[in-house]
Order: C-alpha cells, then structure tokens, then sequence
C-alpha cells in the first residue's frame, strides 16, 4: 500500500516547532505532480527549500516528467536538522510536497547532485525514508534510485549509495528512458526489470560496467521553448527570479573550469525563444527578475540585440534583467543599461588570478587597466560597488599570490574611489579538466594566503568574504576520490554531518578525525604522485583514474595538451566552427551552435517576437472617466489549510507575484528598488487561520473589483482565496488612510467553536497568550475578521468605515 503524509493532519502542530515551516508544507501555485500515475518518481535535492527551487536542472525534471502522461514526478528537499529529527520522532518518512507520496514508495528516487558537499545529506534522506543506504542492500520493494548531476563526472565516491548514475544532460535521453520504464509497470515489470533496462543506456553508469558516455543534447538551439517554470516558490527562496538559460557550454575553455569542459560543445538559444520563455516566466510565474544566464552570457551572439528587444517589451512592466558570467572583452554598459533600467546593483568581476602571466595559464584574461576603466565609465552612469571573485592556490599561483591580490584590488581602489566586496575561494582540481593532475593547495597554506589577504584589504575599506580550508579539502577528497572517498562520506553521515556546505553547520571536528585516520588515501587524492611515481602524470593517460569510467567527449590527449600549454603560459582560443585546436567534441552529430537570427530583424520596433496576451479590459471609474484621484481596492481574503504556516513576508511575496499572473496594473512605489502598493491589515502569526482578513491595492486604473478577485483566485495557491471585494476613489486632495491607521483589532475563536464563542479584541498578542495558559497552539485558533475605526472610535467593517471616509458607493 502506498503511504502517503499528510502535513497538518500527521505532523500538525509540531510544524510550528521547526524554522520556516513554509518549507514542508507544499500547496504552492503550479504544481504538477498528481497521484493516479503508472510510474511514480520523485526528484530530489538533497539542501533546503530555499536553495533546491532555485535549481535549474531540477525544475526541468520537475517539468518535463510530470508533462509525460503517466508520469508522476513529485519533489522534496532536504530536511532542516530539526525536520529531520521531527520526522525520526514521528517515525515518517521523507514525502513529496505535491502529493504526499513516502520517498520510499516511489518507483525512481532522483537526486540531482551539484555540489560534492551535499552528499552527506543524500544518506540522510534516504535514511529517514527507511531506505537502505546501500545500494546493495535494496529489495523489490524499495525505489530505484539515480544520481545524476556534474558531481557525478566522477561516480565512484558515490557508487555504494546509487543503484545508476544518469552521466551528462537529461534532455538528451534521460526522458524517452522514463518513458520505457512507464512501458515496461505498464506491462508489470518490477524493480530488476527497471534497472535492467537503465543500466542498459549507454549514457547510465552502475557499478561493474566499463564505460559511459556522456549525454550531449543536441536539440538545445533548436527546440522549442520549454520554461521551466513551475511550481512557483512559496516563500521567498535565495535565488528568486525567473532563469531563461540563453547558452549550454562555454567557448573559453578555461582550465580549471569543470563546467566549461563538462558541458561542451557551445549552443545558443536563439533570440526569439529566449524572448518566449522570459515571457513565460513572467506571465505564468509572476516574476520581476529574469535572470539571462549561461557561463560566459557576454559570448551569446547578438546579445545586445537580445537586451534591446526584451528592454522594449518590458521596460514599462517594472521588469530587471540580470546578466550574469559577462567576461571583460564582452563588457558593454550599453548593454548593462538596457536590462538594469529598473534596478542598478554592483558590477561582477572574476578576475581568478592577478598577474597576466598567471591568467595566460589559465587561458583567461581580466587585465587589471580594462577593469579600472569599466569601473570609472560605470560610476558616471550609477553603477554602484564591484565584486571580485579570486582564486587561491590555481597551478600557475606562486607563493606571492597573496600580496599580488591585494596590490590588484588596492589599485582598483586608488584609480576608481571604489570600496570592494572580494570573495576567496579555494581552487580545487577536477576531474575531466586539464588540471586534473594539479595538486590541490595545502590547507593551512590556503588560510594563511587567504588571511593575509583580509587583513591588508580590510584597512583600506573593502570587505573580504573567506573561504573555509577544511571544506575545500573534503570537496578535493570526493571530486578525485575512488570508493574509498565513499567509505569517508558514509562515516561523517554516521557520526552526524549534515549540510557541510554550509559554515554554520559543518562539523570541523567530526570530518578532522575521519580525515586523519585515513590520511594516506586522502593525500593520495589531494597530492598525485609526480609524473613519472605513477600513473597519474599527463603523460600516463587517464586509463586507471577513478572516473576513467566515464567518457566525456573530450579525449585524454586534448587535456594533455591543455596541461601542457598551461605550464608554459600559452592561450588557446576560443572554441568555433573549424577551429585549429579540436578538443574532439565537435563531430557530425553534435557542435557549436551559434544564434543565427539576424540581427537586424530584432533592430527596430517591429519585433517579431510573440505579443502578450491582451491586458483584461478595465472598466471606467465612478465618474466616468477613471476619475482624478487614486483607484483603490480594498478586499477580504482566507488563508486556510497548509497555507498558515506562511509568514507574513511569504504573503507579501505571495500576492506580488500573483498581481503579475493576474495582469492587475497595480501602482508601484518609486525610487531605487520599486515595489507594488500592496497592504496587508495587522500581519498574522504563523499557524493561525484566517477567514476575513483585509488587504488592498492602488490602481493605476479603474478595475473591477469583481472581475480583480476572480483573476486573483485562478493564480493563487492552495488555501488563499478572496472573498468581497470593493473599489474606492479617493480623490484628489483627499486623506489617504492606511488599513492599518483605521485598524481597531480582530474577532477570534477557537477552531471548531461556534461564532457566538468569538472573541473580539483588539491585540492579537494577548489573545493567544490566553490560549497558551489553556493549552493551546497557533493552530488551535481562527481570526474571522479584522476591524477598523469608525469615526466615533468603534469597530466597523473595513467597508463601511472606507465607504463613509470617501463618499464613493461602493462600486462590484
């Protein structure tokens, strides 16, 4: 029998005991998950909410599956510590948000690994799910699980805990392979049969077979769009905007770039699509910021034609565009301006290595003279700050490196008057990259570097994000560790490690003694032996490396040559079409694809990309004519069901996006980071449902305060709903009173309590402190309804007091 887990009926109250509850609450807007399918999947990503909604490759899982008629994809996340210790006390497993489902009753369990550090949390998730840890230690009845993600370039850290590795781009193959494992349940395959027929794809890698290869899709620049956009976050998560990826790959080849080499060969969306899929984010996602990203977004061909066209189409919508990875020699502030007309922040700089010399070697260049004079022209045009991005201990660094990064900061400084934000990282050799034979820099020596540096930057006004040692060297330990690396990750999740990628979690202690009671393979995985110890210098091959397993398209020669050319300081160009330097990717299936669309067809005003969908007709106001004044409407909502454990920030974020589904042409607040004119009446606690509460928008027209709520209520999530809805002039001239400067207090009960036994009071605090002492919980109690001030000071519906300050009947 499947089980399925209920949030408020088989976790309940105890919810109100973890942070941000809102996390394992499900019922956001667009879900697609349902629970009638033949096969049930489940992806999930083992870190918070928060951090997993933001994932790309996640949602395009999410997405594409649950469009597969007979397909259920439903999701989840890792689990807070304390989650997962409610989760141990109730004995409930890890569920899917969408429906439910027990993570151990799926047929497929998907992680999507993008960061080596969070592979302690994958056990921790399949453990809570009573799931065995080993893969070998799985019967019939437990899922399938599959790990896939860039981490995976190297599987054989994590070859105990996955039954199949899916290696490269899920779009090329990974779906019409779910679509023959819906084949074979519908035929009544079992668990063998499934596996049988994944560890077949020649783009799956399980334990014992010589060699996969990694998956290329091909279509990237030429299908048709496909957003990913749902489901949309219901609460504020770290990245939150919509993200069009404009380009897969990079053409730069930097050397110590995993992702550069991992996803070759370059592909361009062309224009018109990105156009297509931006819209879609913020027609059916509700979002403010589009974010245009790919690893080198200055390398998209025609790119200023790209901003100019969504600049046209938007520019009067209060949408930002942001473009992240702009290299120097693809730097425009043109181009900056036409997609920051709404919001300006600080300008991006990953300079890597200070000295020219030492970025030839990395087949990178940010010379500091191009730098100073962006910043200077960027400054008159109120650009504010600069971040840097630097790397410590990269191959071609020597023992100045530390003071080379503070002279190139400190003259960034003197020539500009600009105060930096620098941000340390650690370099970190992998695998399938040409510095996979470095060796990685020593601990201790990367924090006297990075310290050093802090202290001579500080001083002069810059701020200094540091690097922690320790995580750089567990992440070296599994991106170029063998099943043995594995042995060291299980140990830490035993002995408690969670979320080591986050500083405020990581268990120094617990990862120093494992380290140190397996010192020899660690140094072998951190320190190679030399060329010519053994099999590990570039003239050796890759034959007995760890991943040598996995095929990515990129020969071991071209590495080589790279490696080669990096210790004598020489660039190599670019990657084009009939290039002099073939690295092997490029073949009569697959290459770079550039955007062909011309540039002059996306020039002038007659763009042919699609046209919005037509704005809902809005009525004239109560004079006539949309009268002189500001158009207001003032209406009552319910937040019911999963929707209480929201926080009142999650409701602002909530509404906001929904005006913009909605297409309600709210009236947004002027200065450097506009808003919507949204107010919510006294803010709630979370956990206590409401019926009646009271919020209200300005207008920039008149609009029918029906026709407002039934647009609102198609694009709000699970337990939001309104309810009256009224419209209100308020004339020039006139006082504009808040909703909360009329509030007088609220009427509460207890749930399941008649409406004679309300208590109208009008501070919430006391009332539930009241409802403490009786044994009582958040969830225990319903506001019915907020009330205002009439002008004799008594407590009147928020209509009526509106309809009497403002003279105005009220238009339905």
């Amino acid at each position: 029998m499947i089980r399925y887990v209920d949030p408020l009926a088989d976790i309940g109250e105890a919810l109100l005991s973890v942070e941000k509850p809102a996390r394992y609450s499900g019922g956001e807007y667009g879900r697609l998950a349902k629970k009638d399918a033949v096969l049930r999947m489940l992806i999930a990503f083992p870190d918070l909410y928060e951090i997993g909604m933001s994932n790309q490759a996640f949602r395009i899982l999410y997405n594409r599956l649950n469009g597969m008629p007979g397909i259920s994809c439903d999701r989840a996340f890792a689990p807070a510590a304390d989650f997962e210790r409610l989760l141990r006390e109730k004995g409930l497993p890890l569920y899917g948000l969408d429906t439910g489902i027990s993570a151990g009753h799926t047929h497929v369990l998907m992680f999507t690994l993008g960061y080596e550090l969070g592979i302690t949390e994958v056990l921790a998730m399949l453990d809570v799910s009573s799931i065995p840890v080993h893969a070998e230690k799985r019967g019939e009845e437990d899922p399938l699980v599959i790990m896939g993600g860039c981490c995976v370039s190297n599987p054989l850290p994590y070859a105990a805990f996955a039954d199949a590795f899916w290696i490269g781009e899920a779009e090329a193959g990974f779906f019409e392979l779910a679509s023959e494992l819906l084949e074979l349940k519908k035929r009544g395959g079992g668990r063998g049969a499934l596996l049988e027929k994944i560890a077949c794809h020649p783009s799956v890698w399980v334990k014992g077979k010589k060699k996969a290869v990694r998956a290329v899709d091909t279509a990237f620049a030429s299908r048709p769009p496909l957003p990913a956009v749902f489901p949309v976050p219901g609460m504020r998560v770290v990245q939150q905007h919509g993200a069009v990826e404009i380009m897969r790959g990079c053409p730069n080849g930097c050397r110590f770039c995993h992702a550069g080499f991992w996803y070759r060969p370059m592909r361009q969306k062309p224009l018109d699509v990105v156009v297509k899929e931006a819209e879609a984010f913020i027609e059916q996602g509700g979002y403010r910021e589009i974010s245009l990203y790919s690893l080198s977004s200055g390398d998209y061909r025609h790119i200023d034609a790209l901003a100019a066209c969504l600049d046209r189409r938007f520019s009067g919508r209060h949408i930002s565009f942001q473009l992240p990875s702009l290299k120097i020699s693809g730097f425009s502030l043109s181009l900056l301006e036409k997609i920051s007309r709404v919001r300006k922040g600080g300008l991006t700089f990953a300079v890597e290595t200070p000295l020219d010399e030492w970025q030839l070697s990395i087949n990178k260049r940010v010379p500091l003279d191009d730098v100073s004079a962006i910043l200077l022209e960027a400054k008159k045009h109120g650009w504010r700050g600069a971040k840097f991005y630097f790397m410590v201990g990269l191959p071609p660094a020597g023992a100045g490196e530390a003071s080379l990064i503070v002279d190139f900061i400190a003259g960034i400084g003197r020539r500009t008057g600009t105060h930096c934000t620098v941000s340390l990282g650690i370099f970190i050799p992998k695998p399938h990259t040409p510095y996979q034979w470095a060796v990685q820099i020593d601990p201790e020596e990367a924090r006297r570097r990075c310290e050093y540096i802090r202290a001579r930057l500080l001083p002069l006004g810059h701020k200094v994000n540091m690097p922690d040692p320790l995580t750089s060297v567990i992440e070296g330990i599994i991106s170029r560790g063998d099943a043995g690396a594995g042995v060291l990750i299980e140990e830490a999740f035993r002995a408690g490690c969670r979320f080591d990628a986050w500083s405020e979690h990581l268990r120094k202690d617990i990862w120093t003694d494992i380290i140190g009671r397996h010192e020899e393979g660690v140094r072998a995985w951190l320190v190679p032996p030399e060329e010519g110890e053994g099999d590990s210098g570039p003239e050796q091959g890759l034959t007995e490396r760890a991943w040598s397993c996995i095929d990515p398209l990129v020969p071991p020669g071209y590495l080589r040559a790279e490696y080669s050319r990096s210790g004598s300081g020489e660039l190599t160009s670019p990657c084009m079409n009939n290039c002099s330097h073939p690295c092997g990717i490029c073949d009569k299936e697959q290459g770079i694809v550039e955007n062909i669309i011309q540039v002059d067809t996306f020039s002038h005003d007659e763009t042919p990309a699609p046209e919005l969908p037509t704005v809902p007709a809005r009525a004239a106001g109560p004079d006539g004519k949309g009268g002189s004044g500001t158009s207001r409407i003032v209406f009552v909502y319910e937040k019911t069901g999963t929707a209480v454990f929201h926080s009142h920030l999650d409701m602002v974020e909530i509404f906001s996006m929904a005006l913009i589904r909605a297409r309600v042409p709210v009236v947004f607040t002027g200065g450097f980071n506009p808003i919507q004119k949204i107010e919510f009446v006294a803010p709630l606690s979370v956990g206590i449902a409401a019926l009646n509460e009271t919020a209200s928008i300005d207008t920039e027209c008149f609009c029918r305060a029906g026709d407002f709520a039934a647009d609102m209520n198609a694009v709000l999530p699970a337990g939001i709903r309104i309810g009256a809805a009224r419209n209100y002039l308020i004339r020039n001239g006139e006082k504009k009173h808040s909703l909360s400067s009329l509030h007088w207090g609220g009427a509460y009960r207890k749930k399941g309590r008649a409406r004679e036994d309300e208590v109208k009071i009008a501070d919430e605090k006391a009332y539930r402190t009241n409802a403490v002492q009786e044994g009582l919980t958040n969830l225990d109690i319903v506001r019915t309804a907020v009330f205002a001030r009439d002008i004799h000071g008594e407590k009147a519906p928020y209509f009526d007091v509106y309809g009497a300050l403002y003279g105005e009947a009220p238009v339905q």
